[in-house]
Parts: structure tokens; C-alpha cells; sequence
């Protein structure tokens, strides 16, 4: 009975740690636009905010360590400047993210307060729940994950009962490809190698866990978490193309507002005018647990990093909550807008990091990890400099490079060198001694 209740709290931890601002937002808007092709443009979207994810979240049940044993087989200064990187991102993009789309949809709509007050009051309860380190998967496991599953299911199953079934036509001319890089958007794969290390830590400070227990009990939580996390994607997903010719939403505006409107619009209509309360508190709820995760793995980080100091993880956490209250107070669009060319260049990277630590040892050797790497970082330069050079500047580059048009241009190469040093690997152990 313990053993299924620390189960539960941990995978109820470990999903509200991922669902934030970014995955409440983003699939509404997705179905709508998808229209009939909703279905194929779910499967997209499952393959990098769900089941790319959940590796990397068994990868971490493997190693069992922190988020630079993703990185060491390539080198220990590739893993430490990638971690230092992805946390710099991670409390300078999502973190504050979830601050603004708390503020513009749940706040300040009922409050009017300025973005600086809401960003202030928010990260200083983020900083109280972080400074609380070992209370984390309590509290959030077993208080305030329920209760967001719980509304955002009533929304989900209200709404698809009140909905005319009546769909958009579809705007995507490739809705998988664009499911999948909306899937980027939710900072999932990245959120799976920060909170995963949150995860272990917190573990750790139960001492009568042996090593394969912690690993049974991460990978079963891992399945549960992205049980849940597909069931809500699939729900928000086609709740928003379902409701499609109901509910009209301004083209004119920001893509966040539209997001907003039209998961304002879904609650309204699935549970009335009582749908605002609801939207506000789930919205609220979703952004501070993945904010707390956020501020806590990084903490958790430059402790390690620097002797396992307690004063440099408390400096740490005040240091990130201070960014978010500084960034924090722009808007949700903009903070999009600036995360997606970082995106295009380390998503990649994390993803075959992931990828590497989770296919078996034999397939993964050191020359496999720093070769796949190495090709993944060069050809994903192409896709992060569409958004810093007039894209005709790279048709000719984007034109040779397979998938390239699609933003996949470092697919191909990357499964190209794992199979040819594979190949190599194997035909050397298999010569014969002379």
C-alpha cells in the first residue's frame, strides 16, 4: 500500500512538473487549426511533448544521477557546458513563461494588477515551495497535481459532450511535421532531463531506497506521468478542433491571445461562466508546479556543481526567481518568439542525448555518443539560422540537406552516423585476433 502511494505521488508529481503554461496553451489553438486533420497533427505533437519526454525520463531511471550523466560520454565539457546552457534557458524562457501566461490569462483579467506585482508575488511562492526542497513531491503530489487533472478533465469531457463535432478546414499542409514542432514549444524533451533530476534527488532523500527500487518506481511514474500527459494532449487537442465552428477567434490577434480566447471560449462553453474561475485557477495551478520544478532542478544543479553547498543552492533559486520576475513581465508571445530559435538548435541535441542513454550500452559507445552529436549540433545550425538571416540566404543550403525544409535536416545524418559506427564497432569487435 506505501509502495503504491509513493507511486502515485511521484507520477502526480512528475506530471505537474511537465504540464505548465506552454502545455495547457498550446494544443487548443493546434486542434483548431488542424480541423479534420486533428488526429494526424495529435500524433505529431505526441512524438516530442510526450513520447520523447518519457525516454528521457527512463534514460534518468538508468543513470540515476544528474543531468550532466546525459552528456559525459560525449565529454565532461561538452556535459557541463550543455547543462549550464539548458538551465540558463530554462529559467530564462519557460520558467518565466509560466509567470506571463498566469498573469494575461488568469490575473490580471480578474485583478488588473501590473505584470511586476504578479511576477513578484508568484516567484516568491515558487522561492518558499523550493526552499522546501524535500517537502516538493509532497506537496505537489499530492495537493496540487489532483486537483489540476481533475479540472482539466471536467473541461476536457464537458466540452467534447457540448461541442457540435463541427471541424475547421485544416490549415496544415504537413500536420505531423507541424505537430511534432509545436510539440517543441511545450519544452517537454528539455523539461525531461531538468525534472527528471528533480525526481532522483528527491528520491534520494528517502535512504531506505535501494538503487533498483528507485529505478522500478521512476519508470513507472515515467509511464503514468506520459499516460496523462497524452490523455490531456489528445483531449485539449481535439476539444479545440471540435469546437472548431463555435468558436470564432480573432486572426487579427497575437497568437497567445488567440490561445487564450479560445481556451476561454472552450471553458465557458463546457462549464458556463463558471468556466473562467476554473480556467483561472487550472492555468495558475499548471504554471507554478512547472515553475517550482524549473527553479528547484537548477538549484539542485549548482549545488552539485559547487561542493554540494546548500548556500549556493539558496542563492541559486533567489538568482532564478529574480529572473522571472524581471522576464516574466513580458508578454507570453514574446517570450515565444525568443525561445524558438534556441529551440531549433538545442531540442535536437537533447533529443539525441535522450535517445543514446536509453538504447541499450552496446549501441552507445563513446565515439557513437560524440559522433551523433557532433552532426546533430552541425546540421541543426541551418534551422536556428532561419530565424536570425533572411531565410532565402539558405534556400540553396536547405535545398541539399534532406528534411531540411521541414526543420528535420539533422535526422537523417545523425541515424546515418549511428549506424555506420555501429557497423564499424561491431565489424571490429568480430575480426578475428591474428
Amino acid at each position: 500500500m506505501k509502495k503504491r502511494k509513493e507511486l502515485f505521488v511521484t507520477s502526480f508529481a512528475l506530471f505537474s512538473m511537465f504540464f505548465g503554461a506552454g502545455n495547457l496553451l498550446l494544443p487548443p489553438l493546434l486542434g483548431y487549426n488542424a480541423g479534420e486533420d486533428w488526429f494526424w497533427v495529435t500524433i505529431g505533437f505526441m512524438i516530442t511533448a510526450v513520447f520523447i519526454p518519457i525516454l528521457g525520463i527512463l534514460a534518468h531511471a538508468r543513470l540515476q544521477g544528474t543531468m550532466a550523466d546525459f552528456g559525459k560520454k560525449v565529454s565532461p565539457l561538452f556535459s557541463l557546458i550543455y547543462c549550464i546552457v539548458v538551465y540558463i534557458i530554462s529559467i530564462a524562457i519557460p520558467s518565466p513563461r509560466t509567470a506571463s501566461a498566469a498573469h494575461e490569462i488568469a490575473i490580471h483579467p480578474a485583478f488588473g494588477t501590473s505584470p511586476l506585482l504578479t511576477s513578484t508575488i508568484y516567484f516568491t511562492l515558487v522561492l518558499i515551495f523550493v526552499l522546501n526542497r524535500s517537502k516538493i513531491l509532497n506537496l505537489i503530489g499530492k495537493f496540487l497535481t489532483p486537483l489540476i487533472v481533475v479540472t482539466l478533465l471536467l473541461v476536457i469531457v464537458i466540452g467534447l459532450f457540448h461541442s457540435t463535432m463541427e471541424m475547421n478546414v485544416a490549415t496544415f499542409e504537413t500536420p505531423v511535421v507541424n505537430g511534432i514542432l509545436e510539440g517543441y514549444q511545450t519544452f517537454d524533451a528539455i523539461g525531461a532531463v531538468v525534472v527528471g533530476a528533480v525526481i532522483i534527488i528527491s528520491l534520494n532523500f528517502k535512504k531506505d531506497e535501494s538503487f533498483e527500487s528507485r529505478k522500478e518506481l521512476i519508470k513507472k511514474s515515467g509511464f503514468i506521468a506520459g499516460l496523462g500527459l497524452f490523455i490531456i494532449y489528445a483531449g485539449l487537442i481535439s476539444v479545440g478542433a471540435f469546437h472548431g465552428s463555435e468558436i470564432n477567434i480573432d486572426a487579427t490577434l497575437s497568437n497567445e491571445m488567440q490561445r487564450a480566447n479560445l481556451l476561454r471560449g472552450i471553458s465557458i462553453a463546457s462549464l458556463g461562466n463558471f468556466g473562467n474561475s476554473v480556467l483561472s485557477i487550472l492555468i495558475s495551478l499548471a504554471c507554478f508546479t512547472t515553475a517550482v520544478g524549473i527553479v528547484a532542478g537548477t538549484a539542485d544543479y549548482f549545488k552539485g556543481l559547487l561542493g554540494n553547498s546548500h548556500k549556493v543552492y539558496a542563492i541559486t533559486a533567489v538568482v532564478a526567481c529574480a529572473v522571472g520576475v524581471t522576464i516574466g513581465q513580458l508578454d507570453f508571445h514574446s517570450i515565444i518568439v525568443i525561445a524558438l530559435p534556441i529551440l531549433m538548435f538545442i531540442y535536437p541535441i537533447t533529443i539525441v542525448l535522450i535517445l543514446l542513454n536509453v538504447v541499450p550500452e552496446r549501441h552507445a559507445s563513446k565515439m557513437v555518443f560524440r559522433g551523433v552529436v557532433m552532426v546533430t549540433f552541425l546540421f541543426s545550425i541551418p534551422d536556428f539560422l532561419k530565424f536570425i538571416i533572411p531565410r532565402e540566404h539558405l534556400e540553396g543550403v536547405i535545398d541539399v540537406i534532406p528534411l531540411a525544409k521541414y526543420s528535420f535536416g539533422w535526422v537523417l545524418p545523425a541515424l546515418v552516423v549511428f549506424l555506420v559506427l555501429n557497423f564499424k564497432n561491431f565489424t571490429t569487435k568480430s575480426r578475428p585476433i591474428q
